[in-house]
C-alpha cells in the first residue's frame, strides 16, 4: 500500500480522511493495521461511557498530533491503549543525540520565562535556527554543517518530526505528554520495568504501548521529572511529590532500595473543566432526586461531606456540588494539591507550601486558621486528613459551612476517624455535619462493569450520651439490584422539614410541601441534562438564572422548551 492512501480510506468518514491526508504516519499505522487483520478503527471527535462494551476497536484525537487507539478483544483481560504520534515507527536517537549536544550550547537553561507560550517561542526559534532543510536527503538522515555557528540539514519531514520531538520533550513532559494532553486519562503508572498503565475515564485500566525496558532509561527519566518540579531526587531522598506544570500531581519513587521492582511513579490527573452534577446523573453516578437535594442543602448553607475510599469519585462529586452554592457567595478553598474549581467569582485558592524542614511550611491546620478570619461564606477543604478536621469543626460551630472530603467507607468509620487520633472532635460537635454522601466504586450487577456510585445520603442528628451512640438517618440508598436510587427520607427528613422548610416559605402546616419543593428541583435537573445542558459552566449559568427567576417559573419556563432561552438574553 502507498504511503498517502490505504485500502480502507473510501469507507472512513470525511473528517477523519482530512486528518489522513495531513497526517501520513497515521494512514501508515492504518494500513499496518490492516496487514495484520484488524479492522479499521471507529473514528470519534469525542468519547461516551456506552463505548465500554467487550469488545472494542476505535480511534480519537487527543491534539493536531496525536491520537489514540483503543483495542480490546473478549480474551484480553484490559483494553490496549496504544498512542500514535508524528514519530511512531521512526527511530530518531542517534540525531536527537546530536541535536542535543548543540543545544547544550545554543539553550540558556537557566534564563527564566514568563510563561510556557514564551519558552516554546524559545525554543522553536532555536529549531529554525539549528535545523536547516535540505529535500535531497533522505528521511531521517541528517548532515552536520559546520562553523560558527554549527547546523543539522534534514528534509522537511524529518525537521517537523524532530519539531515535534524537542517540544514535547522540553515544553511537555516527554514520552508521557499525550497521556498528560487526553482528557479522557485519570491516573498514569508505571510499576517497574516494562509498560505503563493508565487509567481511562470510559475504558477503565488500560495497558499502553508505552513501555520503559530499561532501568537506567527510566532512572535519567524521572530524574529530569523531577528537576523539572523543583524535586531532585537523590538516594538519600528517593521519595517525591510534586506537580507537573499542566497541574497533574505526581508521586515518584526512585531506586530499587525503597522499591523492589525498580523506579516506580503515579501521575494523577485533573480536569480543568469539572464534571457538571447533570452528567453525573446522567452517568447515574447520582440520581436526579438526591441531586435536587443536596442543592438545597447547599443553597441553605449547610455542611456536606463527601466519603469514600480512595479513586471513589469524590473530588468529582464535591466539584459538581460547587456549582449548588449560592452564586453571591464568598468561598475559601484550602488544598494539598489544587483540585477544587469553583465557578464563583468571589473565591479565595489557597494550597500548602512545602518548606525547608518546619521553617516555611505552610500546612492545611494554617490555611484553614487563616481562612476563618477571611470571612467566608463557605469553606472548602480539598481532603481532611488530620489535626485540620478540628479547626473544620470549630469553622461549622461558629456558623462557616465546611465542604470537604474525607477518606470513610461509611459514617460509622467516619464518625470514628473524627473523634479519634489525631483529629479528637469532641462527640457532641459530630452534627455539625449536616450530611454526609458515601461514594464508591462498585461493580454493576446488571453489566458486570465498575462504575461509581453514591451509596448513600446521610443526615447527622447528634449524639446520645445516654446510650453512648450517634444518630443518623439514611435519606437516599443505592439499590445495586436495580441501580437506582432509593428515597427514604418522605416524612422523616430532619433537615427539609426543620430547617430547610422555613427557608422556602413553608409553614409548619404545609412543612410537607417541601418534598414537593425538592422534586420540582429534581425534575429540572433531569430536564436540563436531557436538553444537553451537561457542561460545567454552562449548567452554572443556567442555575443562576434559575435562582433569580425562583424554581417554579423556571420549572414552567423549561417544561416549555423556553428556559434556555431565557438563559442565553441574560
Amino acid at each position: 500500500m502507498s504511503e498517502g492512501k490505504g485500502e480502507h480510506e473510501n469507507t472512513l468518514p470525511t473528517d477523519l480522511q482530512e486528518v489522513l491526508a495531513r497526517r501520513p504516519y497515521l494512514n501508515q499505522y492504518l494500513n499496518k493495521l490492516s496487514e495484520d487483520n484488524i479492522s479499521t478503527p471507529a473514528w470519534f471527535l469525542t468519547l461516551d461511557k456506552k463505548l465500554n462494551k467487550d469488545e472494542v476497536n476505535l480511534m480519537y484525537p487527543v491534539s493536531e498530533e496525536v491520537f489514540i487507539h483503543i483495542f480490546r478483544q473478549k480474551s484480553m483481560e484490559r483494553a490496549r491503549y496504544i498512542i500514535i504520534e508524528p514519530t511512531t515507527g521512526q527511530d530518531l536517537t542517534q540525531i536527537m543525540n546530536t541535536l542535543e549536544n548543540i543545544f547544550a550550547y545554543k539553550l540558556d537553561e537557566e534564563h527564566i520565562y514568563r510563561n510556557i507560550e514564551e519558552k516554546k517561542a524559545a525554543l522553536k526559534k532555536l529549531i529554525d535556527n539549528t535545523l536547516k532543510v535540505d529535500n535531497s536527503l533522505n528521511d531521517v538522515a541528517y548532515r552536520i554543517s559546520k562553523g560558527k555557528n554549527p547546523a543539522i540539514l534534514v528534509n522537511e519531514k524529518t525537521k517537523e518530526l524532530l519539531e515535534y520531538l524537542l517540544i514535547r520533550d522540553k515544553i511537555g513532559v516527554g514520552p508521557l505528554e499525550p497521556m498528560i494532553k487526553d482528557p479522557y486519562i485519570e491516573d498514569i503508572s508505571f510499576n517497574g520495568v516494562g509498560p505503563v498503565f493508565v487509567e481511562h475515564k470510559v475504558f477503565g485500566s488500560c495497558i499502553s504501548s508505552l513501555r520503559f525496558d530499561d532501568q537506567e532509561q527510566v532512572d535519567e527519566y524521572v530524574k529530569r521529572l523531577a528537576e523539572r518540579i523543583g524535586r531532585p531526587l537523590t538516594y538519600r531522598n528517593p521519595i517525591v511529590d510534586g506537580t507537573l506544570p499542566d497541574g497533574s500531581r505526581i508521586n515518584i519513587v526512585y531506586g530499587s532500595d525503597v522499591s523492589i521492582r525498580g523506579t516506580n511513579f503515579t501521575i494523577r490527573k485533573f480536569s480543568k473543566i469539572p464534571i457538571s452534577i447533570t452528567q453525573l446523573c446522567l452517568w447515574n453516578t447520582i440520581g436526579y432526586l438526591p441531586a435536587a437535594y443536596l442543592w438545597m442543602l447547599l443553597e441553605f448553607g449547610i455542611s456536606v461531606w463527601v466519603c469514600g475510599e480512595t479513586a471513589s469519585g469524590k473530588t468529582t462529586t464535591l466539584n459538581a456540588l460547587c456549582a449548588f452554592i449560592n452564586p453571591t457567595a464568598k468561598i475559601v478553598s484550602v488544598e494539598d494539591t489544587p483540585e477544587v474549581t469553583v465557578p464563583h467569582e468571589n473565591w479565595i485558592r489557597e494550597v500548602t507550601k512545602e518548606g525547608e524542614g518546619e521553617e516555611g511550611k505552610i500546612d492545611l491546620f494554617t490555611l484553614l486558621k487563616a481562612a476563618l478570619r477571611q470571612r467566608p461564606n463557605y469553606i472548602i477543604v480539598g481532603e481532611i486528613r488530620g489535626r485540620e478536621g478540628n479547626v473544620a469543626f470549630q469553622a461549622m460551630q461558629t456558623g462557616h459551612p465546611v465542604i470537604a472530603t474525607f477518606h470513610a467507607s461509611t459514617v460509622q468509620k467516619l464518625i470514628q476517624r473524627l473523634t479519634g487520633s489525631p483529629i479528637e472532635v469532641p462527640k457532641t460537635y459530630i452534627d455539625n455535619i449536616g450530611a454526609v454522601v458515601i461514594q464508591s466504586a462498585v461493580k454493576i450487577p446488571k453489566t458486570g462493569k465498575i462504575e461509581r456510585r453514591v451509596l448513600s445520603i446521610n443526615e447527622i442528628l447528634g449524639y446520645d450520651s445516654v446510650e453512648d451512640r450517634f444518630n443518623y438517618i439514611e435519606i437516599f440508598t443505592w439499590d445495586p439490584l436495580t441501580d437506582t436510587f432509593l428515597f427514604r427520607g418522605e416524612g422523616t427528613s430532619y433537615l427539609l422539614e426543620n430547617k430547610l422548610a422555613v427557608f422556602y416559605g413553608y409553614s409548619k402546616r404545609e412543612v410537607r410541601g417541601i418534598y414537593n419543593h425538592l422534586r420540582m428541583r429534581a425534575e429540572l435537573l433531569k430536564l436540563l441534562a436531557e436538553a444537553g445542558v451537561t457542561d460545567y459552566f454552562d449548567l452554572w449559568f443556567t442555575l443562576k438564572t434559575i435562582k433569580a427567576l425562583g424554581i417554579e417559573r423556571a420549572l414552567e419556563l423549561m417544561r416549555k422548551g423556553k428556559l434556555l432561552e431565557v438563559v442565553k438574553a441574560r
